[in-house]
Order: structure tokens, then sequence, then C-alpha cells
């Protein structure tokens, strides 16, 4: 397979053709280069780009936070941001203009959240658990075995059902669109001291571990029931907690290990899928509402569009890239660190489903689930996700859920 390196480039050189073009311009014309990219032609492709997305003055230029996304992670988790952008951009001719702001320069996962909502940018791209503590009431989404596969969680973003149960509680809230995101299903990933254990078969077998959990109240309780022993530690010191064996593992998923660097010190990806793993891009309503008619209707598109590049591409670059199948590709970021993949059986998933999820386990859900139910109004929110996660066949493929306008009802 054909993949884009890098290699041949300097940080500083990268850095400069940035400041000379900006982040943006840089970045889209990456995305149309492949094979072993050279500075000049880097240089070229983001000047052209440059050129023809400064033909006209925009009428509203956006910005747009990206936690630590930079021009290698983008191309490991797919998640729809340089779709979306150049989407936009194009569907209404230049009169938007996304300025792109990743690599940790403006926002983290912890506070692109609330730099958004203070209006320091307008969008932002990061993990909806991370984001948990500026937003509450995306623990919506953190319900522990509420979907049962990638398929189903596509399956719900597309749902008309997704306005009254997770968009309009969330805008209402936290004044945030939610408009599109990538979805995987958190796991714990293994540390060093675990590289010469056997691979792990069940969730028993980590009785008592440490591990690494996000900003999500849910995922904890999900964690403590399975006797994970969740630690808060920044996502940004989490490469440094697992190297040091400060920790035993961390939750989450699968391409956050790869894009993220991790993969040198994960010795094995244990897919529990135990809750979400969403990357998502959400904007801030106040810089939504301030749009035209019609360049609303565009983000709304765009954001459409973008979603469903997410789902196409970022399966296709679990197999391809990550290297999370079995039998792995060769060449994938975990073939060549050593990454073992743990595919738990159905019976040894639903082991830990009886062990924590609300189905089973009601009592330590009941006070945020009540929580959650209020702020949305009454609705019974894990009965009613859970209910639409299921309306596909539980075997169905990612890509082959049905895209939908969730926004036309």
């Amino acid at each position: 397979m054909t993949k884009r390196d890098l290699s041949g480039i300097s940080r500083r050189d990268f850095l400069r053709i940035t400041q000379r073009f900006g982040m943006s311009s840089t970045m889209l014309a990456l995305g149309g280069l492949t094979g072993a990219v050279t500075l000049p032609q880097l240089a070229a492709a983001a000047g052209s780009t440059y050129d023809k997305r400064h033909a006209k003055e925009a009428k509203f230029t956006l910005r747009h936070g990206a936690a630590g996304f930079n021009a290698r992670n983008l191309m490991i988790e797919r998640n729809g941001i340089l779709e979306f952008i150049r989407d936009i951009e194009e569907r209404t001719d230049g009169e938007l203009r996304i300025e792109f702001i990743g690599d940790n320069q403006i926002c983290g996962q912890l506070d692109c959240v609330s730099k958004t909502q203070e209006g320091i940018v307008d969008l932002f791209s990061a993990s909806t658990q991370n984001s948990a503590g500026g937003a509450p009431y995306l623990n919506v989404l953190d319900y522990a075995y509420m979907f049962p596969s990638r398929a189903a969680q596509y399956h719900f973003f597309y749902s008309p059902e997704s306005n009254r149960i997770l968009r309009e509680p969330l805008e209402r809230m936290h004044g945030l669109k939610f408009l599109f995101t990538h979805c995987e299903l958190r796991g714990i990933q293994l540390g060093s001291s675990w590289r010469d254990k056997p691979t792990v078969t069940s969730v028993t077998e980590l009785a008592g571990t440490r591990n690494r959990v996000t900003g999500t109240q849910l995922g904890r309780i999900a964690m403590e029931l399975m006797n994970l022993n969740p630690t808060p530690i920044a996502w940004e010191e989490t490469l440094d907690g697992l190297r040091q064996g400060l920790i035993d593992g961390a939750e989450t998923w699968a391409s956050a290990v790869a894009y993220a660097n991790m993969s040198p010190v994960v010795s094995q990806s244990v897919d529990l899928r135990f809750f979400c793993g969403t990357e998502h891009t959400a904007m801030s309503a106040d810089s939504f509402d301030k749009l035209d008619g019609h360049l609303q209707d565009a983000v709304m598109e765009s954001s459409y569009l973008a979603q469903i590049a997410a789902q196409y591409a970022n399966e296709a670059a679990l197999i391809n890239t990550v290297g999370f199948s079995d039998p792995q590709m060769p060449g994938t970021i975990f073939a060549e660190h050593g990454v073992r993949n743990a595919f738990l059986t159905a019976e040894a998933r639903r082991e830990a489903e009886e062990m924590c999820s609300p189905e089973f386990v009601p009592g330590p859900w009941e006070q945020w689930r009540e929580r959650i139910n209020n702020w949305a109004g009454g609705i019974d929110t894990y009965s009613e996700i859970h209910r639409i996660a299921r309306e596909i066949p539980a075997d169905m493929l990612a890509e082959n859920v049905e895209p939908r306008r969730w926004w036309r009802g």
C-alpha cells in the first residue's frame, strides 16, 4: 500500500511552511500528496492551495482548535476534519474559511471545549470523553456497553433521534452544536510490563491493575465495577505514565494509540469495547447563529460529508494503517511495534458487560442516570440509545451503515 512519508521534512521546515501559508492550507495540501513527500513538493502544494483558498475575501473566518492533531496523525485516525474544511470552503465558494489550529497550539483535549464556549475558537475537535469535563452532558454517550459495535455508534449519530437525545440538550446546556465524529469503542491498552505475558482473554485477568481514565464520569463507574482502578491522568501525560510504569494501562481506543505515538510502549490492545471512543467536532452555537441561513445549511451538509468520510476512511485505516485486525496487516503501526490485539470472544465481552453495565448492575449508575435524564428533559437516555443502537443487525459492518441527514428528521 502507498503511504504518505514525511520523514524527509524536518519539523522546523514543516513549521516554516505553515508560517508562510497557514496550517489549514498546508494540511489540505498534504491531503492530496502520497508517497515520499519532499520539501519543495509540500511548499508548492501549500502555495497552490493557499492561492485557491484566498482567491476571494471570506465573509466569515472561523477558528478551529484541534487538540493534538497534526499532519501525521490526521492520516492515522481518520476523523473527517480535513474533509470538512475542504468541503465547507468549496461549498460556500470561499465565503466561509476555516483557520485550522492543531497540535495543541491553542487548546488541548481537556480545554478545547471551554475555549469554544468562551469564544476563543469557533469550532473544536477532541474526544467527547475528555470534553465532558466542560460539557457534562456528553456523559450521555458513556454508559457501559450501550453500544455493541462501531456500526451501532454510526447508526445512532446518523439517526434523527440523536437530535432530541444528544444534540439539542448539548446545545441548550452547553452552547455547542455536535457536528460529526469518528467512532471506536474503548478498551485497555496495556503497557510494556504486559509484553511477555499471555494475551489477555478476560477482563478478570486485569483485576487490580491501574489504568488511566479520561474526563468522563461514567467511564470511571464502569472501570471501578470491573476492578480496573481508574486513575485520572491527562492525555498528554499518558505516554510517560505507560513508559515509566506509573500505570499498567490506559482506557482508550486503537487509533488513538497509533496517532499519539503510544505504540512503542503498548504491548496489548485489549478490545473490551466497553464505552465510546468518539473524537468529535463541535461548533459554538453562537458562532453558528451568526452565519447567514445558506451558510448554516452549508455547515450541516459539510458535516454530513465529513461524517461519511470518517465512517469509511477510519474503518479502512484501522486495518491498513493502525493494524487493528486479526490477522494483522504487515507494515501497519501495531505490527511494526509488536502491539498484540487481544480480541475477546463474545462470551468474554458478555462477562465484562454483566460486571458493569446499567442493564445488569443498575445501582451505581442511578445518580448519574437521573441527572442526565433530567438534563435531557425527562428522556430515559440509556434505554433510548440502547434501543436505537440495536435497530441494526449485531454483526453489521460499520461501513455498511446507511448515512442519513440526521437534522432533517
